[in-house]
């Protein structure tokens, strides 16, 4: 029997309505409600349209879908995702990117069941800057660079460099991924109810030090504004959270010590081409640098405008020297626990796709942005490993 759940989710998870969807499928809109809600089941020929144009093989729509049986419920708060983004969250936007978090958290559920995890460390951060927060009487800019220094010692990132940044905060507990979400968002952010962090970064062409922003952008958020409900802030409020994970951000990427030390070696501080070999060494942009300077009170309002007004004048607001040849960090984390999990065979990866996935290469590059070789690479493996079965098994060898 056709489940119409299993439908919905997926045209939630690609951001589809149901208009959109009608209209790929050549169907009325009043067909695809029916579809979704067992009124009606559809013809094989729209679960073959349906197969192909969401990546799953055609069983997926006739027994419970991954959802149902790896995914615990309510556990991604749609109220709770930091979104960095140049508009105001559309309530269609932020339900797509929470059921596909619903998603990866069910794969990672999958994968990890057989394992046994310790407490991450960004856990323990998160809750020592909670801690801190709740008991502190500094003023608000004075405790969000604390905890930018605290997260940077907590994290074990080396002073004089932000070379492995995506690693560390990996490392720390934090699941990082990529997909592309259209150029009004940059990035977002979350936690599980079962305190599992997210960091989510479109992928659209980058710079590495726009990452690199990113990345720390959100892990202010993580960190400062946990359970903090965005979605019922107005755009003053949200403005001001904004704000405050630039901060983080700037002081994070840029401890002032080792900065101080190094803008000493800058003559023509308000020329932002003076500022280059700090940009490779830091992997920040021009404007983060900066930013972080006029933060310090190494430069004034007036010369910080001077230097904001040449980077404009140099165009470089748009791209800046570097962001071709610096290179672009990518997540790592899901794909090493995917290959650990298929080394020790606490997974079987035939009966993953065929049984308890039901689905193709390119859905699990869908849900997760690594990409489709990646999974080829083990789902080959496996196909060649059941023909060899096939051939050896034509030639009977009695016992």
């Amino acid at each position: 029997m056709f489940i119409g759940e299993n439908l919905t989710n997926l045209r939630i998870m690609h951001g589809y309505s149901r208009k959109e969807l009608s209209d790929k499928l050549n169907v009325t809109e009043q067909a695809i409600w029916q579809y979704e809600n067992n009124y009606t089941s559809p013809k094989m020929q729209i679960i073959n349209d349906l197969k192909s144009l969401f990546n799953v093989k055609s069983i997926y729509f006739y027994k419970e879908d991954a959802l149902s049986r790896y995914h615990t419920a309510d556990s991604i708060p749609v109220m709770n995702i930091a979104y960095r983004s140049t508009e105001m969250n559309v309530i269609s936007k932020t339900q797509s990117e929470a059921k596909h978090v619903e998603f990866i958290d069910s794969f990672l559920n999958y994968l990890t069941a057989n394992l046994s995890l310790p407490t991450q460390p960004i856990i323990q951060l998160r809750n020592e800057v909670v801690n801190y927060l709740n008991n502190s009487t500094d003023e608000r800019h004075e405790q969000i660079l604390t905890v930018a220094e605290l997260a940077r010692e907590k994290l074990i990132f080396s002073q004089d460099t932000n070379d492995h940044l995506m690693f560390l905060v990996e490392k720390s507990g934090v699941f990082i991924l990529e997909k592309p979400m259209g150029e009004e968002i940059d990035a977002y952010s979350l936690w599980t109810t079962q305190d599992r962090p997210y960091i989510i970064l479109g992928n659209l062409k980058r710079s590495a030090v726009r990452r690199n922003f990113d990345i720390a952008h959100e892990l202010a958020h993580l960190l400062l504004h946990y359970k903090v409900e965005f979605t019922n802030l107005n755009r003053k409020e949200h403005k001001a959270l904004e704000k405050e994970a630039n901060l983080f951000a700037g002081a994070f990427l840029l401890p002032e010590k080792a900065f101080l030390d190094d803008i000493k070696t800058i003559s023509r501080i308000t020329n932002p081409d003076a500022y280059l070999d700090l940009k490779k060494k830091w992997k920040t942009s021009l404007q983060v640098l900066g930013y972080r300077a006029a933060n310090l009170g190494i430069i004034d309002s007036r010369k910080h405008r001077n230097f904001y007004a040449a980077l404009h004048r140099k165009g470089y607001l748009k791209r800046e020297p570097l962001d071709e040849s610096l290179t672009i960090q990518k997540p790592q984390k899901i794909k090493s626990i995917f290959d650990f999990v298929t080394k020790k065979e606490t997974i079987d990866i035939r009966k993953m796709i065929e049984k308890d996935w039901m689905a193709d290469t390119l859905f699990f590059n869908q849900i997760t942005g690594i990409e489709a070789e990646f999974f080829d690479n083990y789902f080959v493996q496996e196909q060649d490993f059941e023909l060899i079965s096939v051939k050896h098994g034509s030639n009977r060898v009695s016992n």
